[in-house]
Formats: C-alpha cells, structure tokens, sequence
C-alpha cells in the first residue's frame, strides 16, 4: 500500500512540474510581449542561448519570447529526469535504463537543433 501512495506523491510531483512548466513559460512569453508591443526592436531575433541572455538584459521582447519558448521546451525534459529517480526509487531498473536512453536521445536532438547553419 505505502508503494502506491509513493507513486501517486511522484505522479503528482510530474503533473506539478509540468503545469508549473507551462504557466511559468506562458508568463514569461506573455511579458515578452508586452515588452514588445511597448518597446519595439529592430534587432535580429535572438536564436542562441548567450543571445537570448543578452536580450534579456536589454529587455528585448524578442529575447523574452525566445526564454519562454525555450523553458517550455525544456519542462518535458525535466519530467524525464524527475521519472528516472521515480523508477529508481521504485527498484525498476529496467525503466530506469529506458528513459536514461530516451533522455540521451532528446539531449542530442536539442544538441543538433542547435548547429547554426
């Protein structure tokens, strides 16, 4: 009884964080956007991490857009982390092994989205 009471605390936990993942990057995005009605740019749109944060600090809408688009990406992922330590905790190494793969395969998807032409 008690491991099925763990499991629904670890389920909770995933749907949280991807709830929490999707207002937090909406919020973000949102701001974006009335950055960007408000304070208009003629800058290139920023496409790289270290031009993201740059934005950022010059509060460029754009920049904004581009970290909430970015964070929304990255809540799936994090819910692969957060189900590696629930199959741990569970003793199912088997699905621990599985999502270790599926997370090196999303790690390298992103890697390669991330070659500049």
């Amino acid at each position: 009884m008690e491991n099925k009471e763990e499991m629904l605390k670890i389920e909770r936990s995933i749907g949280y964080i991807l709830r929490i993942g999707v207002v937090v990057s909406a919020g973000i995005i949102l701001l974006g956007m009335i950055l960007l009605f408000f304070l208009p740019t003629t800058t290139q749109v920023p496409n790289s991490l270290p031009l993201i944060f740059e934005g950022l600090l010059q509060l460029n809408g754009e920049a904004f857009i581009m970290l909430g688009l970015f964070c929304l990406i990255l809540t799936p992922v994090l819910r692969v982390v957060v189900s590696i330590f629930a199959f741990a905790k569970e003793k199912d190494y088997l699905y621990v092994v599985i999502t270790i793969i599926v997370l090196i395969i999303l790690v390298i998807g992103m890697s390669f989205g991330l070659v500049e032409k």
